[in-house]
């Protein structure tokens, strides 16, 4: 099957002009014939069935029904949509109001209420039951479209006209875009004022695309018309979205509210954004606290007053919506708030609007739209029909009607562009599911299909769309930290946005800052902290961390700083005295927030020892220098192992959650203090809060410690240390070896490599396994197991190295830096796009920023 050809309005006029009256399906489409009319013509042309039986242009039937219904009953308004909506549908399916009374299931008590009331009501549909035509010459357009309350009204005797013909319409190519921003682009740079009134765009209502569109044609003083309903009123979306804010309680977060704050131009730091509104003390907000804490004693007319003083507007067409609707002097409780709620999201509310500019068509409300240029966008899965499920409806007989409007709309206007995506957050787009019974081609997404692909090349200059763009000289980076490395090697773009983006404070973040500023303060002021000086600093932090948590969390957060205070203090204790004379004294490093509590200085040079070194490209903050040989971090998040620690500091591949502090801290120490060992400590100081409780608590348990050996892993694997390593190993491991001996065992490791790789079958089928135990089993007694024995010391070797770093790693993830560096340069200069895989490849979705930024298969 192909798409037929729709028959062009001009011969659609040529078939129906000798007429007296012209049914259509669509009322557009009428719209457009009766433009044709070249002679004088008394009454009714073309029209629906609807608009004829009623006389006028059709109203919305359900929503006049619901207020009438609400009006003369009790029910609960969800019930009474409900079956208003069965028995409009049933009628319009099987002809008669009292059809949906046959289906048992379905007749329930409100239904029959329903069925009753509409009955006394002159509704479209029962003007559509009585009406008749009489005495007048029918043609009828299109009718397998009609349905069969609609057929009421035809004569017995009428002519119908085909819609379509049975030539195959010559569909336009698909144009395929990147992005929906780019088909947005595209719209613009055909539209303009002065040609609005001749285009016309179909989209899928709900979808992306409409308020894209609806903001570009704004922002460029295009006129339309079609879209925003009364609903999508930004002042009542706020009103409603403020009354509820009122009953939503103590959780309720600033980011919860933007809307609002944006419809009463007020701007609020993103850092207050995931604050708790109630406990958040700020100018900007102080107006919707005040309005949500005294909503309880208002009516819904009394707080639309209080709502249109402060945006300086008048809101009538929704008071008079709220007196209709009869809940305008009633009080603003919850639930009366949640049936409003649903109302305006269940009917359409008419509005007085000019017809003028781009029209808006909705793709599954419109049949056919009269205008030269039209652009069909997205033609997605979106545009397909919910069948109804319901028994009454002959679902062959409504798939047909809507193959035949999907057909029709297709080819509206004279000229039709279909702008596609083919891919969207990285997954294929499908196409409309009608296509699969219109087209005889297999497909699966829209480049399948004939069609013309738009790209934005990027190769130092954009090309495809004419956009002045401002000429600026790039900004070199010459330093890199370690959660910018991390963010950039697991997706550059990721990276990128994070860049462009502000984020809000995390609790989590907040919550950390404060444990490492006290222990920044302890370090330099132990005699301040008592006892009582603890209960003060957990008091403290419990009020500053206040706006993100539930009161109902203060428990159990107040053990939590407790416990983790007592940990940093105990530990701390144990460190001292520090020694600082290695350093040079620091005037400290940003703010401290008990410093300046209790007003004392912290300017110690062995804590928040911020360091940059553009030699290295290196640049970070080190919590404490607890030795000269010895940096601490300190961690309020899980603890990692020596072994997670090391791997995740891998290049080559990078690890799948990597993560480089260690790696960067210690290549930046070892710079100032080259050839000695280092030791790089994670204090995860809450990681304990179980065993505290238990009274099972080791402070050594929160210690993680990786050590630097400024000595490569192959000198290392002929030292004493080495040696010594292996005699507290295994027993086969400890017999041999005690076996061997030092000297011999430093005699056959001089000159031999150890193997690059790190897994165990590699390393015990290398060559270097086999020469080793060789040499082994010929220095060593029968009394010993050598192959064992050798085997069990490779194992023990490579554990080492994987809990370590050694020079050559240290080297190697210098060059690495530099090499990211070098390449984020050229990004930041232009020369490509910043790509979403990094050096490992796909990105960690778990770990990246800005999922919803991240367009998969976008990287042209």
């Amino acid at each position: 099957m192909a798409i037929q050809r729709a028959r062009s309005v001009d011969a659609l006029y040529d078939a129906v002009a000798d007429y007296d009256t012209v049914l259509v399906p669509d009322a557009p489409l009428s719209s457009a014939i009766n433009r044709r009319l070249d002679v004088p013509h008394f009454g009714t042309f073309a029209t629906t069935p609807r608009r004829l039986a009623a006389g006028r242009r059709e109203q919305a039937e359900d929503r006049t029904a619901f207020l009438e219904v609400v009006d003369r009953t009790a029910y609960d308004w969800k019930s009474v949509s409900y079956a208003i909506g069965n028995v409009l549908q049933c009628w319009e399916h099987q002809g008669s109001l009292e059809s949906i009374l046959q289906y048992d299931e379905y007749a329930d008590e409100v239904t029959r209420e329903v069925v009753d009331i509409l009955a006394d009501l002159r509704t479209t549909s029962s003007r559509l039951s009585e009406y008749s035509i009489d005495g007048d010459t029918v043609a009828v357009v299109g009718e397998s479209l009609f349905t069969n309350l609609e057929r009421n009204v035809l004569p017995e005797e009428y002519e119908s006209i085909p819609l379509f013909t049975e030539e195959p319409f010559d569909r336009p190519p698909m144009n395929i875009f990147d992005s929906s921003a780019d088909i947005i682009d595209a719209i613009l740079a055909t539209v303009d004022a002065d040609s609005a009134n001749n285009v016309a765009i179909v989209l899928e209502g709900s979808s992306r695309y409409s308020s894209l569109v609806e903001s570009a044609l704004e922002a460029n003083d295009i006129p339309y018309f079609g879209g925003p309903g009364f609903v999508d009123d930004p002042h009542l979306r706020s009103f409603i979205t403020l009354c509820r804010t009122a009953f939503r309680g103590a959780e309720t977060t600033v980011s919860d509210i933007r809307s609002v704050l944006t419809r009463l131009a007020a701007t609020v730091d993103i850092d207050h954004h995931e604050k708790r509104l109630h406990a958040v003390d700020i100018p900007e907000t102080e107006w919707i606290r005040s309005f949500c804490d005294s909503l309880d004693s208002r009516t819904f007319a009394e707080a639309l007053d209080v709502y249109e003083v402060e945006i300086d507007e008048s809101m009538e067409q929704f008071r008079e919506e709220l007196q209709r609707l009869g809940i305008a002097t009633k009080p603003v409780e919850e639930d009366r708030l949640d049936e409003l709620t649903y109302y305006l999201q269940s009917y359409d509310v008419p509005v007085s609007r000019e017809n003028e500019g781009v029209l808006l068509a909705d793709a599954k409300s419109s049949g056919y739209v009269d205008r030269p240029v039209v652009f069909h966008l997205g033609l997605d899965e979106n545009w397909t029909h919910s069948a109804p499920q319901r028994p009454w409806v002959d679902a062959e007989s409504q798939f047909e009607r809507y193959i035949g409007q999907f057909q029709l709309l297709l080819q509206s206007g004279v000229n039709q562009y279909y702008l596609v995506q083919d891919t969207a957050g990285g997954q294929p787009v499908t196409p409309c599911l009608y296509f699969a019974e219109l087209l005889d081609e297999e497909y699966e997404q829209f480049s399948d299909l004939d069609s013309v692909r738009h790209t934005r090349h990027f190769d130092g200059e954009r090309s495809g769309f004419d956009r002045a763009e401002a000429v600026a000289e790039p900004e070199s980076l010459d330093c890199i930290s370690n959660s910018s490395l991390t963010t950039y090697v697991n997706s550059p773009r990721d990276y990128f946005f994070d860049r462009l983006v502000d984020g809000p404070d995390k609790d989590y973040f907040r919550e950390g800052n404060l444990f490492h500023d006290f222990a920044e303060f302890y370090v330099t002021h132990p005699d301040v902290i008592d006892d009582t000086a603890i209960q003060e600093v957990v008091e403290l932090m419990l009020e500053d961390a206040a706006p993100f948590f539930s009161e109902t969390n203060r428990p159990l957060r107040q053990r939590k700083y407790q416990i983790g205070l007592e940990t940093i203090i105990e530990y701390l204790d144990e460190q001292r005295p520090f020694e600082d004379d290695f350093l040079t004294p620091s005037t400290g490093w940003g703010t401290n927030f008990f410093a300046e509590y209790y007003g004392k200085p912290v300017d110690s040079p062995i804590t928040e020892h911020w360091f940059e070194d553009t030699s290295l490209g290196m640049k970070g903050k080190i919590d404490l220098i607890a030795d000269p040989d010895h940096l601490l971090d300190f961690k309020s998040g899980s603890k990692k192992s020596r072994r997670d620690v090391v791997k995740q500091a891998a290049i080559n591949p990078p690890d799948e959650t990597p993560d480089y502090q260690a790696a960067l801290y210690l290549s930046y120490y070892r710079a100032e203090r080259p050839e000695e060992p280092l030791q790089f400590t994670f204090f995860h100081f809450l990681d304990a809060l179980d065993d505290v409780i238990a009274g099972s608590y080791d402070i050594a348990d929160t210690l993680t410690t990786v050590s630097y050996y400024p000595w490569t892993f192959d000198e290392y694997v002929g030292s004493r240390e080495a040696f010594d390593v292996l005699l507290e190993g295994y027993n086969d491991c400890v017999a041999t070896f005690d076996d061997l001996g030092f000297e011999a065992y430093q005699e056959i490791m001089a000159g031999r490599h150890f193997p690059d790789t790190t897994v165990r079958s590699e390393l015990r089928d290398s060559e270097f396994a086999a020469e080793f135990t060789a040499a082994v089993d010929r220095r060593t007694t029968d009394d010993v197991d050598t192959r064992k024995g050798a085997d069990q010391a490779i194992r023990l070797l490579n554990g080492v190295r994987k809990k370590a770093f050694f020079r050559e790693d240290l080297d190697a993830f210098e060059t690495f830096v530099k090499e990211r560096i070098e390449e984020l340069n050229q990004y930041r200069a232009g020369e490509g796009r910043f790509p979403i895989e990094g050096p490992g490849g796909e990105p960690n979705y778990r770990r990246v920023n800005h999922r919803d930024l991240l367009l998969e298969g976008d990287d042209e």
